[in-house]
């Protein structure tokens, strides 16, 4: 039967406290806060720290198709699913279907994953409220991804699904915009309460489910109400309902139903029933039933642990400087050039991938590519050598207060790789402060600067997760 097979999620560093916006407008705002990506960071860059928690130990030679989800995606027209691929270590014939304009293509790709084939989905977004306004404090980042299929490993089987269709003006952004807007909040609350009546109910007693047995209900939908609206309507017990995870994360577009469904995952139980309820102009409607295969799943960051990996120091004019939304003195330095297409192409594999490669002779790893070994001279005896989950430790590093950033200092280090292999990168998630020579640190797929509307990406290092200090 079609189901899940494993999931994974990522959730920024950087958490803003809603209280700072009020403090810089002198108004009353929500509590809690919201997950920020940081300035190096987009929709592709979260999605693939997503996906890379979610494929621990999971043989990606095996995959079949990938599907990329996400409403703020960083081109308009031009794939993002080679650089994702690519980064994931994916075969070059995988299918690809990115996904794109609503915040329900999250639940939309699961239904439309082909249970004879696995199929990685990837959700992701990073939108912007405008500022002032209700949608900069409600929104969040984040990613999450599942790996759909079918067979014995399936953790949360699919045992039914269906989605309805209907346009409503609720919530939008045209293509010349750069915020989402949104109509007054009681017309989205009233067409959900309807289909609610008209759709969700029918559904629910035609297939004989018993509501009351339902573990969790994952309700992803318009305004604050939603949630106590639904309850009322389906008659669920307060301790039914998902966190919403808008105090901790804010809403977070397309990956927000997934990513409150991974929550629910990381406490299910073989035999517990979960049901998602995705709104956005229309309703995705799945139920899914824990196997005993949860059990023996590897265990995920998913959003438990990113929760609670994360720092407040970030303000809210860090934030708007991030979003290109608070206008700064340009840096007195001459501009980017765009990265160049023929560099961009014959490096792909390598700084995409970061591939470099390993001598046969003597056995040392490189980066980037060698014809002649560093350490024993043979020439063209390299194998490819991917360095991306190898151990590695900060050697030296440096703080770079001139450099050309919106988050001064660049923190500069020279990282050396477990076994061998010296990369020059910058360190990103951590306190300068707290850097020290020795320091353990791991890889993370990040933006390095937007030039001509070309987004340049790379690998940076950043402290080691280490679960036990969280």
């Amino acid at each position: 039967m079609k189901g899940i097979i494993s999931y994974g999620a990522y959730i920024p560093y950087y958490r803003l406290q809603r209280k700072k916006i009020g403090e810089f407008l002198g108004s009353s705002v929500l509590g809690g806060e919201k997950a920020v990506a940081g300035y190096d960071e987009d929709s592709v860059s979260m999605g693939i720290e997503a996906a890379r928690d979610c494929l621990k130990g999971i043989e990606t030679d095996d995959l079949d198709a990938i599907f990329f989800a996400t409403t703020s995606s960083p081109y308009k027209e031009k794939a993002s699913a080679p650089i994702i691929g690519t980064a994931l270590a994916l075969k070059e014939n995988i299918k690809s279907l990115e996904v794109s304009s609503s915040i329900r293509s999250g639940t939309s790709s699961i239904m439309l994953a082909n249970p004879d084939e696995k199929t990685l989905i990837i959700s992701s977004d990073c939108r912007t409220g405008g500022t002032g306004g209700q949608n900069e404090q409600v929104f969040g980042d984040g990613a999450a991804c599942l790996l759909i299929g079918s067979g014995k490993n399936v953790i949360a089987s699919i045992v039914e699904q269906t989605s309805f269709q209907k346009d409503v003006l609720t919530q939008w952004r045209g293509s010349d915009e750069d915020v989402t807007q949104n109509w007054e909040e009681r017309l989205g609350q009233t067409v959900f309460q309807k289909q609610i009546e008209d759709d969700v109910i029918p559904f629910i007693k035609q297939h004989d489910i018993d509501v009351s047995a339902l573990k969790k209900v994952i309700i992803s939908g318009p305004g604050a109400r939603t949630h106590s609206l639904c309850a009322k309507a389906l008659s669920l017990e307060k301790q039914q309902i998902q966190d919403p995870l808008i105090d901790q994360v804010g809403a977070a577009g397309s990956a927000h139903a997934s990513m409150m469904l991974i929550s629910a995952l990381q406490d299910a139980k073989p035999g517990d029933r979960i049901m998602v309820i995705s709104f956005a102009e229309g309703l995705d409607l799945i139920l899914f039933e824990v196997t005993e295969a949860i059990e023996n799943l590897p265990e995920r960051k998913g959003i438990r642990d990113h929760l609670n990996n994360k720092s407040n120091d970030i303000s809210y004019s860090d934030y708007l400087k991030w979003r290109n939304l608070l206008k700064t003195e340009p840096a007195r330095r001459p501009e980017k050039d765009r990265p160049s297409a023929p560099a961009v192409y014959r490096g792909h594999s390598q700084n995409i991938g970061l591939i470099g490669s390993k001598c046969r002779e003597c056995g040392t790893p490189q980066f980037p590519k060698q014809r002649i070994c560093v350490r024993c001279q043979a020439k063209d005896q390299m194998d490819d050598y991917r360095f991306v989950n190898q151990p590695a430790k900060i050697t030296t590093y440096t703080l770079d207060y001139l450099s050309a950033s919106p988050a001064s200092p660049v923190l500069a280090a020279i990282i050396d790789f477990e076994g061998g292999g010296r990369i020059l990168s910058e360190v990103t998630d951590c306190d300068p402060a707290k850097v020290e020579i020795g320091m353990e640190v791991e890889m993370t797929f990040r933006r390095l600067y937007t030039a001509s509307g070309i987004s340049n990406y790379f690998w940076k290092a950043r402290p080691k997760w280490k679960k036990e200090v969280l």
